[in-house]
């Protein structure tokens, strides 16, 4: 499996996940482009940066990525500790956004990658909310439909996380079919890096503590980074659609 001569735009990639997307994606042969609030820490062939929580942020930035590329990794994402608003609109308004923005410029054969949670994994309650939100065709539609179905800041995180899962899915057979680009979402559970202490926050003591004897320990980016990029690569030609769990057999140990 190699990314030789393909070019990626992984969002997030000062830090953890995205940086080691970008990593391991030039190391396969590909030519990255970093978008992030923050400066990069490694070494990228482009990079552009922005604020991902707002659309006219983002056009400015889809206006300097390259005219062709081949795939999207949409990692860049805010904790359950910023305010609501913020992770509705970084972690699924403005991810959905740049994807519509940038579909013209993935060819037959190309690739999006979103990264979701584990935390997302209670979707199914909350499927017709989900659906409806997916419905709305647009950033400002979107957060419209958001004022007029408030999300509790103690639960944002993970309904945004469920939400991102529903509208990759119910999306992507329709972009796979009419234009050849499939869309993907990758589920990590705990992972290290640097906002690994805002999630203990988030979740609290008592439920880090229930979920310490599941797994052997959290992910470290790099092996959730090798999922992605394969993903992006050819050998996932035929993927499409579906939310892949990448968190040491946690999300198993609740059957």
């Amino acid at each position: 499996m190699n990314l030789q001569g393909k070019t990626i735009v992984v969002t997030g990639t000062a830090s953890g996940i995205g940086a080691e997307v970008a990593r391991l994606a030039r190391f396969q042969g590909a030519r990255v482009i970093g978008v992030d609030r923050n400066p990069p820490s490694l070494t990228l062939d482009g990079f552009v940066q922005a604020d991902l929580s707002s659309p006219a942020a983002i056009d400015a930035a889809v206006a300097q990525l390259p005219q062709r590329f081949d795939a999207l990794c949409n990692i860049a994402g805010v904790p359950g500790t910023a305010p609501s608003d913020a992770v509705a609109r970084v972690n699924y308004l403005g991810l959905r956004h740049l994807c519509t923005q940038v579909l013209d410029r993935l060819p037959t054969g190309s690739a999006i990658v979103n990264v979701a949670s584990i935390l997302g994994a209670e979707w199914p309650q909350r499927l017709t909310q989900h659906k409806a939100l997916a419905a709305t065709d647009s950033f400002e539609a979107g957060a419209q439909w958001l004022a007029q179905h408030p999300v509790a800041q103690e639960r944002c995180y993970q309904y945004f996380k469920e939400a991102l899962i529903v509208w990759t899915t119910v999306q992507s057979q329709a972009w796979f079919l009419q234009r050849g680009v499939r869309m993907n979402c990758v589920a990590p559970g705990p992972v290290f890096t640097p906002i690994l202490g805002d999630f203990v926050a988030m979740l609290g003591e008592e439920r880090v503590q229930q979920d310490a004897h599941r797994m052997a320990r959290p992910a470290y980016a790099d092996e959730v980074a090798s999922v992605i990029t394969w993903l992006c690569s050819d050998a996932a030609r035929w993927v499409s659609g579906v939310n892949l769990p990448v968190d040491g057999g946690l999300a198993s140990t609740y059957l």
